[in-house]
């Protein structure tokens, strides 16, 4: 009797490991994208490479230097992220944060694994991110 509860108590056992393996851990989607402060961005920015998912005409008004400009709202945006390397890190920027949690959102999902949600431009340029 014993050795029978023994024996249901180890199946149980296993069958709660295997079930619990077999969820979709989306972890790692969570993971590539992290937020930060527009401080802490500022100090990322030589050490990433920075994109404005703005418009172009917004982009043109004022980006921060060096920002390459790849619109998430744009018709192309999955194909230019394609040309993208997955595994560099990369710091996204817009107007108030929105659209760089979308961008960093389909990003994580393509695959990319070092994404740094700074939110808006004002922000950044008030801690300090040279402005051109």
């Amino acid at each position: 009797m014993v050795r029978a509860s023994l024996a249901l108590v180890a199946l149980a056992l296993l069958a709660t490991f295997i079930v619990a393996g077999c969820g979709n851990d989306d972890s790692s989607e969570v993971e590539a994208v992290r937020a930060a402060t527009a401080a802490e961005a500022v100090e990322m920015l030589e050490a990433r490479a920075v994109v404005d998912v703005r418009t172009l005409a917004e982009y043109a008004a004022g980006h921060v230097a060096g920002a390459v400009n790849i619109d998430v709202e744009a018709s192309d945006f999955a194909e230019r992220v394609a040309e993208l390397d997955p595994e560099a890190p990369y710091l996204l920027y817009c107007r108030s944060g929105r659209r760089s949690a979308i961008a960093a959102e389909i990003m994580a999902e393509a695959g990319f694994t070092d994404i740094i949600d700074a939110g808006g431009l004002d922000p950044l340029a008030e801690a300090g991110a040279p402005i051109e």
